[in-house]
């Protein structure tokens, strides 16, 4: 038995818990090692004090909050059997930001709750997980342990959702992965459709399905990651039927320390901020983000602009955050942060939201 044995990977910790089995939990506190079986936990744990600089209706206010990944505890589970290997996560992602809301009562999200099946011919993912339409848009964001724009009162802040690319939210699934093929990769799954008509009769006839292909590569020491994803599914009330429709894409590029990434998404009667049941007209969104960061020693510099066009929310946004992280070792990381962040209404050109955002924050990781 091998207790406490500690696999460290700065931000491999923050994919490994926002993207579980399918990454690789790259790192965790291994609890149990024996007989083919093994047991870890993993943890995300981070907080910032906010300074927002609300234009629109001429107020500062300072809070201490979380960051646009909360706090997570996850729990990973790997038995042996044979040619397969069985596998299973929990993670439970929790806010600080609720503390005066409800002083005894915090939010907790389940938002991963599966099992997987590993073999030559891949892995098969049964249970609740991140989405694959949009995925990598978020998971590759140059600021996903960062701040970013506004959130929600009570929530975590946005980072890019909403200016950029939309959230893939956390679903029912049963999900296929293909093994590793020179670098490409294909991942395809039937999720719990969303109820996106109302009304006497609405029905789902099929699922929704999801897809993701991924290709890593190493050209003359240029690392080099690309990415297409998508979304598709059917809705109806005898009267009214509403096809969602998503595309996501995007690739980057590093070497030497310089990183530069672009993103960019499509949808048609899909909510680019995230999917959920309600409502929504078969109009059009999108929207791109660009990112160039540095790395030198210890430190790293981010510059990230995003905008999302909504014709179906009747929204234009634009995010543009400067970000500056410090690793002080592989488990703790110092963040400062600023953000511009603006809103509009698409058909009147009318302000909604304009805020300027610092953000200095802590992160303790294993």
């Amino acid at each position: 038995m091998k207790n406490n044995n500690v696999r460290k990977s700065g931000l491999a910790i923050a994919m490994a818990a926002a993207m579980g089995a399918s990454t690789g939990a790259n790192a965790a506190v291994e609890l149990y090692n024996e007989d083919g079986t093994s047991f870890s936990v993993d943890g995300y744990f981070n907080a910032f004090y906010v300074n927002r600089d609300d234009k629109q209706n001429d107020v500062r206010d300072s809070r201490i909050k979380m960051g646009f990944l909360p706090n997570t505890i996850g729990f990973n589970f790997s038995k042996e059997m044979g040619d397969l290997t069985l596998g299973g996560r929990s993670s439970f992602w929790t806010t600080i930001n609720d503390s005066l809301d409800t002083p005894t009562d915090t939010a907790i999200d389940v938002r991963q709750f599966y099992a997987t099946v590993d073999g030559n011919f891949g892995q098969l993912l049964i249970g609740k997980d991140f989405g694959l339409y949009a995925r990598s848009n978020i998971f590759l964001d140059e600021i996903l342990m960062g701040f970013g724009s506004p959130g929600v009162a009570g929530g975590v802040s946005f980072g890019n959702i909403r200016a950029g690319y939309p959230y893939p939210t956390p679903s029912a699934q049963i999900t296929y992965r293909s093994p590793d093929m020179s670098g490409l990769k294909v991942a395809a799954g039937v999720l719990d459709p969303a109820d996106t008509v109302t009304g006497a009769n609405d029905e789902n006839a099929a699922p929704r399905f999801e897809s993701e292909v991924t290709y890593n590569a190493n050209l003359n020491d240029v690392a080099l990651t690309g990415w297409v994803n998508g979304r598709y599914q059917s809705a109806e009330n005898g009267s009214t039927t509403v096809d969602s429709t998503g595309l996501g894409y995007g690739i980057k590029a590093s070497v030497a320390g310089l990183t530069l990434a672009a993103s960019g998404f499509t949808s048609k009667g899909d909510n680019p901020v995230l999917i959920g049941n309600g409502a929504v007209t078969e109009d059009d969104a999108d929207g791109f983000l660009i990112q160039g960061s540095y790395a030198f020693g210890a430190n790293r510099v981010v510059l990230s602009y995003g905008e999302t066009d909504a014709e179906i929310l009747n929204l234009e946004t634009e995010s543009t955050t400067l970000g500056f992280f410090h690793d002080v070792n592989s488990n703790f990381k110092l963040v400062a942060e600023y953000n511009m962040y603006e809103d509009n209404n698409r058909t009147t050109g009318a302000t909604t939201t304009e805020a300027d955002t610092i953000a200095l924050g802590a992160i303790v990781m294993f």
